[in-house]
């Protein structure tokens, strides 16, 4: 006998278009909760923790379960606010088809266009639910215009509204059968499906012969179940978007919604691979709990007791393995006491790993199948102290476990017993202090945060230090290395032309460790990156020389080697779109220009315009700000990390 089918379905959408609310009437309407959650209340299934009750947001992602017709659906609720783009991130890597929301009051906002554009570069099938059509401003037809214009060309309303904008409204979904709505719905579907467009073709009456060919007029009329065929597979390749109108709150067209999903998003292909392969994507520790780990199969099985290795690489480029024994394993879905293995294509709760961290592979070590980040990395840096000297170590501690559910969130220690922590934006760090005051019960006082700054090598530079002469004191190794320009994107990579076995291990893994170590710092005091270190040169004295000594020689040959190589500073960029009206094109664009921005293009002309580029992410904030008064609160701003360029001394200023 098969087993029944899993869909791992992500809702994602701007802050406040009701994700959370969606989940909870998706769960409810399916017989999984017998009662339905509210945000505004602090019940929701999914927004377990204190401060996503108390603040009515998303800040971790959360799995919930229910089944339609013999298909598992498993729901993952991802936050909707910007500064917590990683949790985003994590679950696009494990799903298998996403529901996209958008308010029909509020219309497409600039977070929406950003997941958006995100979903149809990695062309996950993708349905769009336009929620709220019983609020007074609700749109319709012109709210499509703009889905088409903004997020995806080829929308396909799959479902009529009522008493759209009152508490009337309801949602009618689109028969099929119906030869009238086919033909208009197979108009749309045609625009993505070059099948559907002969047969409409074909169809035509007056046809007339060509080429030899049959008569135009002489394909059967476009079916049903022809078009429901068309319809999915251009869901599944993400070449066209379903698009459904209703309220999570009041119900309103969330059947049809779920017929949607497990119609038009295929499961994802069984796994041919016998050795377990899958992905940790959420890791929940309390303060005095056991840490449990979300973790999504793609190949063979998991099982109570089974020991297994999980992979990583860390901030410093360096990769690790921890191996642990799972105690406990509950695949998502499953009736409670079932104790069956994980299989391919489902989502478990692991216990007993201490070890494991949000991120980690499970697999071969050189799997690749998790693939690139989607979104850029954290582009703040703040100094965390606590207000009372004794709770330093708890206060790092705490960070440290905190990193270990987000590996974004990077920790390090700082000077004067403060801890760096790289951030994605000022919500985050809210939500951080807040967490370690009520979790944790520790004070603690943040610094001003700052851009992220980086160096790279500008060239290639060396240095070597020889051991020591009996009779003279200091270390007795020699450590010759070499530091070059490594490809963009690689981060700092050690590697050897000494011959490996010369020394002995624990001599090598000293000096990597600590040439790691010391990239943490270089010559202008920031991070270098994408750069290779090299060892050319080694030499030790047995019994006398220790790894202490090859500890002590490696970080000033290090220094020396980065000195002359030199490396050059680089700031992070945001990849920008503003749609302003037309009148405030000029002066939107001079402030800009002020401020370092790059303009790539502008376009439009006719409603408004397009504008878009880079810029130093040290300005968005300002930007952002100021588009409103620039724009008589007509402009749309949307920005997104994109990667990082040379400071341009005196570029952009900064008032």
């Amino acid at each position: 006998m098969l087993p029944s089918p899993t869909l791992n379905i992500g809702i994602l959408a701007h802050v406040d278009a009701g994700k959370t609310s969606l989940t909870e009437r998706l769960l409810f309407d399916t017989g999984a909760i017998d009662r339905l959650g509210s945000v505004d209340a602090g019940d929701t299934c999914t927004d377990t923790g204190e401060l996503e009750r108390l603040r009515g947001i998303t800040i971790r992602s959360a799995v919930a379960s229910f089944t339609v017709g013999g298909v598992r659906i498993n729901l993952i609720d991802t936050p909707g606010h910007a500064d917590f783009i990683a949790e985003v991130e994590r679950a696009l890597g494990v799903l298998d088809g996403a529901v996209l929301l958008l308010s029909a009051v509020e219309g497409v906002q600039a977070r929406t266009r950003v997941l958006m554009k995100t979903l149809r570069r990695l062309g996950l099938p993708t349905l769009l639910f336009v929620n709220k059509i019983d609020r007074t401003g609700a749109r319709g037809e012109a709210l499509l215009a703009d889905i088409r214009r903004l997020l995806a060309p080829v929308p396909v309303p799959m479902t009529s509204v009522t008493g759209l904008g009152t508490a009337r409204a309801g949602s009618v979904p689109y028969d099929l059968e119906d030869p009238r709505i086919r033909g208009r719905i197979a108009e749309t579907v045609a625009e993505a499906d070059e099948s559907v467009l002969a047969q409409l073709v074909g169809a035509a009456p007056g046809g007339r012969e060509q080429d030899g060919g049959p008569a135009r007029g002489s394909e059967p009329p476009l079916t049903a179940d022809r078009l429901r065929a068309a319809l999915a597979a251009r869901t599944a390749d993400g070449s066209l978007h379903p698009v459904y109108f209703g309220s999570a709150l009041g119900g309103q067209g969330v059947g049809a919604l779920v017929e949607g999903i497990v119609r038009l998003i295929p499961p994802a292909p069984a796994g041919t691979g016998t050795e377990p392969r899958g992905t940790v994507f959420a890791v929940h520790q309390p303060p005095h709990g056991e840490r449990t780990a979300h973790v999504r199969l793609y190949d063979g099985a998991l099982r109570p007791r089974q020991q297994i290795t999980l992979h990583r690489t860390g901030a410093d480029g360096a990769a690790t393995s921890v191996t642990g024994r799972i105690t406990s394993l509950e695949v998502i879905g499953r009736p409670p006491g079932d104790t069956g293995p994980l299989t391919a294509g489902n989502i478990a709760v692991l216990r007993g790993l201490p070890g494991i961290r949000t991120g980690d592979r499970l697999g071969p070590a050189d799997d690749t199948a998790a693939g690139p980040a989607l979104f850029g990395s954290p582009t703040l840096e703040t100094l965390v102290r606590a207000c009372r000297p004794a709770r330093a170590a708890a206060l790092r501690g705490a960070l440290l476990t905190l990193a270990d559910q987000d590996p974004l969130l990077q920790v390090r220690p700082a000077p004067d017993g403060a801890t760096s922590v790289l951030l994605h934006g000022e919500v985050q760090k809210e939500i951080l202090a807040a967490t370690l005051h009520q979790e944790y019960g520790i004070e603690a006082e943040f610094t001003p945060s700052r851009v992220v700054c980086v160096e790279r090598p500008s060239g290639v530079g060396e240095a070597c230090q020889e051991i020591a002469r009996f009779g003279h004191t200091g270390p007795w190794a020699t450590v010759g290395l070499r530091v070059e320009p490594g490809a963009r994107g690689s981060g700092p990579v050690f590697t050897y032309e000494t011959e490996l076995g010369a020394l002995p291990h624990g001599f090598h893994q000293a000096i990597e460790e600590t040439a790691l170590a010391t990239l943490q710092c270089g010559p202008q005091g920031l991070a270098v990156t994408d750069c290779r270190v090299v060892l050319i040169r080694s030499g030790f004295i047995g019994p006398v020389s220790t790894a202490g000594d090859f500890r002590t020689v490696t970080a000033p040959v290090l220094r020396r080697a980065l000195e002359r190589a030199g490396t050059r500073v680089y700031e992070p960029y945001h990849a920008f779109e503003a749609e302003v009206p037309l009148t405030a094109l000029a002066a939107v664009t001079a402030r800009l220009a002020a401020r370092g921005a790059e303009i790539a293009e502008t376009s439009g002309g006719v409603h408004s315009w397009l504008v878009s580029g880079v810029l130093p992410a040290r300005h968005v904030q300002e930007i952002q700000g100021r588009l409103p008064g620039l724009t008589h609160g007509e402009g749309v701003w949307m920005s997104s990390p994109s990667g990082d360029r040379p400071v341009r001394q005196g570029g952009g200023g900064t008032g």
